[in-house]
Order: structure tokens, then C-alpha cells, then sequence
């Protein structure tokens, strides 16, 4: 099971795609005490891959010190950055305290491109180094794409910038409206265009000895069943079943982009939460609507529940509908 926890809302970035609508830290926030707290509740509902996300994750000073609580606790300590903060010094500390890999965020291949999609200068650059500075310390990195229409055709040369660099993978996020995303949402590719993408991306992979992993993208499981590959993944969409998101907060939710809220830390143990929480029971009946419903991939795939929230008048047990598949059975 993997669980993110976003530890800040503060980030040096204004992304356009942000669901956490991140930027100047939230008041309230989870403080090192409680967030040791929490890592110790995450671990007894039997986690094991501990993803510290934002905003910036790196922004938060005690950053450090909740990896090594992790490391001690057992969990496997990995992030998502979009690698700027990340220097020698820094991606030293992160091996040493336990972390086990970094999520690079690296959008284009045309640095003006990057840098303008995350409003910020030199972020091109900036995360690069960072890249470098993981590879120095031998903390193993990987980079993050988020896929629009602007970008699907720079996929294959990010892949083969990612080997070039020395990655261990390279993860294609795919856009889901909340947050900012929202008013991009038109930008973000459809059922055919998103089929196409996926399966380039998998054809892809019998290329390259890095892990090429879409994600909010579930329909991979079924392009890759029906290609005849062999995934080390069980299920496509995890939200409520086998993953959960944690707000600055402490505000538990399926996923990052179904913004239901399941409990609250302050209130209530995480473990709790994940045991007992209403839509966390639903989600796991799997007790889909429409074509999701009925498919023969429903338990290896179940449709991204985020989107049948978002183009469902807000049911998340809708069908999925980014999908070519809808009403074809056995």
C-alpha cells in the first residue's frame, strides 16, 4: 500500500496543473510532532511506501527529521519535487536520513516550455541539477511528466532524456480537473488521443530497461493485458483501496484529485480513518456504475474514480470516461 502525505502547502512554484493550488504555506499546518505522529499511525495501518509531497516538500525545514522517523518506522521514504531545492547537501542528507527515491517533475524538452507551464525561471535548469545532485549522492530519482496536449509527442524524447540522465523511471501523470488544473482542463487529452498515448507509452517501454509508469491513467493495465506484457502492478486506479492522500492539514482523502474528505488526523488516528471511513468502504465494493461496472478488467483497471467524479455530477462510482472500452464485456 502507498500513501502521500502533502506536508506543505508552501512551494516556490505556481503550476498551473496544481491541485493543492499550493503556494504560500497554509496556516495550521501538521507540525513536526504531529506529523511523527501521524508516520506512526500510517505504518500501523500497514503502509509501506511513504511518499512526502507538497507544495515543495523541501520547503519544509524538518523535512530531514520526518524521513529518518519513517526510515525508523520501516516505511520506504520517497517524494514528489519539482527538484529545484535539491542540492548536493540536501539530496546527501535525504540518502543518509533513509529517503529511497525522488519524483523529478520535467514537463518539456524546451526548457522556455517547462519553465513557463511552472512559472518560474530556470526551472528547466534547476531541476536538472537537482537530478545530478541525486546521481552523485546515489539516491536513485526518477523523472515525473505531467501529459497535456502541448507535450504527448515530447513523451518518447523525455523518456530518453530520463535514461540518459541515469533514472530509474520515468512517470507520465495524467491531468485530472481540481485545483488550478480546472482551467486547463481543455488542454487535457481525451478517450482516443489518451488510448493512443498509453499505448505508445508501453510499446515504449519494450525499449528502455526503466520503468515506464502511467499513472491517474488506469486503462494502462488493460493496454498492457492486451499486449500481452507482464506489469509488476496489480490494479490500476488505487484511490481508497490500496492509496490515500493526506493534506498540510491533516485532512485524509481517496486521492489527490478526489476531494472528499474521509476524516481528519487532529480528530480522528489515521487508522482509524482508513479502516472506517464511509467512502473508503464504497470505493473498496468496487461497485462501479455504467461500463466500468461491467468490464472484465474492472478489478485489474477501475477507472480513474477522480474523473467519473469530476464529468459525473460529483458520483464517483460513475464509469471512467476516458475510455474506449465502455460496454464491451468478456
Amino acid at each position: 500500500m502507498i500513501i502521500s502525505w502533502n506536508t506543505t502547502n508552501q512551494c516556490n512554484m505556481f503550476c498551473d496543473h496544481c491541485y493543492r493550488d499550493a503556494g504560500a504555506k497554509a496556516s495550521e499546518e501538521l507540525s513536526t510532532e504531529e506529523g511523527k505522529s501521524l508516520l506512526d499511525e500510517i505504518a500501523k495501518a500497514g503502509f509501506k511506501i511513504m511518499i512526502f509531497s507538497g507544495g515543495e516538500p523541501l520547503m519544509r525545514p524538518d523535512i530531514v527529521e520526518l524521513v529518518q522517523h519513517a526510515t525508523n518506522l520501516g516505511l520506504r521514504s520517497v517524494f514528489g519535487t519539482n527538484g529545484t531545492l535539491i542540492t548536493l547537501e540536501m539530496a546527501q542528507n535525504l540518502k543518509k536520513a533513509g529517503a529511497m527515491g525522488i519524483g523529478i517533475s520535467l514537463d518539456s524538452m524546451d526548457k522556455q516550455k517547462h519553465d513557463t507551464f511552472r512559472r518560474y525561471p530556470n526551472a528547466w535548469d534547476e531541476a536538472v541539477e537537482g537530478m545530478k545532485n541525486c546521481r552523485a549522492a546515489g539516491l536513485g530519482f526518477q523523472i515525473h511528466t505531467t501529459v497535456m496536449d502541448w507535450n504527448r509527442h515530447e513523451v518518447h524524447a523525455l523518456t530518453d532524456f530520463a535514461v540518459e540522465m541515469g533514472a530509474v523511471g520515468h512517470h507520465t501523470f495524467f491531468l485530472v480537473p481540481t485545483g488550478r488544473a480546472v482551467s486547463i482542463e481543455e488542454e487535457s487529452l481525451k478517450a482516443e488521443a489518451y488510448e493512443e498515448i498509453l499505448t505508445e507509452i508501453l510499446e515504449k517501454q519494450k525499449t528502455v530497461d526503466i520503468e515506464l509508469k502511467p499513472t491517474c491513467a488506469p486503462q494502462f493495465m488493460r493496454i498492457a493485458k492486451e499486449m500481452g506484457m507482464d506489469m509488476r502492478y496489480n490494479r490500476g486506479c488505487l484511490a481508497g483501496t490500496h492509496y490515500c492522500i493526506i493534506s498540510p492539514k491533516g485532512i485524509v482523502q481517496p486521492c489527490a484529485y478526489l476531494n472528499i474528505p474521509a476524516g481528519n488526523v487532529r480528530e480522528t488516528p489515521f487508522s482509524q480513518i482508513w479502516k472506517e471511513a464511509p467512502i473508503f468502504k464504497e470505493l473498496r465494493t468496487l461497485a462501479y456504475k455504467g461500463g466500468c461496472g461491467s468490464c472484465k478488467y474492472k478489478y485489474a483497471c477501475g477507472g480513474c474514480r477522480a474523473r467519473a467524479y469530476y464529468y459525473h455530477n460529483n458520483d464517483f462510482m460513475a464509469e471512467e470516461p476516458w475510455c474506449l472500452y465502455h460496454g464491451r464485456k468478456g
